[in-house]
């Protein structure tokens, strides 16, 4: 996690997105060094996905995989909190 300022620790969900994305709402993210440090984790360990982190919106959509648990850890290792996976 960076230390570019205070960080919240609540809680955060995960909504599946149209296209086959996975969209995590990651509320620890707080700005673009984060965002950058998320996208290139999932990126890193997770082969052939394509990550879009928002920090205004608090989310992390990922394409081209659906192994949650991956992405999951993924975040993670990076110092952030995903969400559960929410069920239509």
């Amino acid at each position: 996690m960076c230390s570019c300022q205070q960080h919240s620790t609540t809680a955060s969900a995960v909504t599946p997105t149209p296209g086959g994305a996975v969209s995590f709402r990651v509320e620890d993210m707080a700005c673009g060094h984060c965002a950058g440090a998320i996208k290139q984790a999932v990126e890193g360990k997770v082969p052939g996905t394509s990550v879009t982190a928002d920090p205004g919106s608090k989310l992390v959509s990922v394409e081209g995989s659906a192994d949650v648990a991956a992405i999951r850890s993924a975040i993670s290792t990076a110092g952030y909190t995903p969400g559960e996976e929410l069920v239509d």
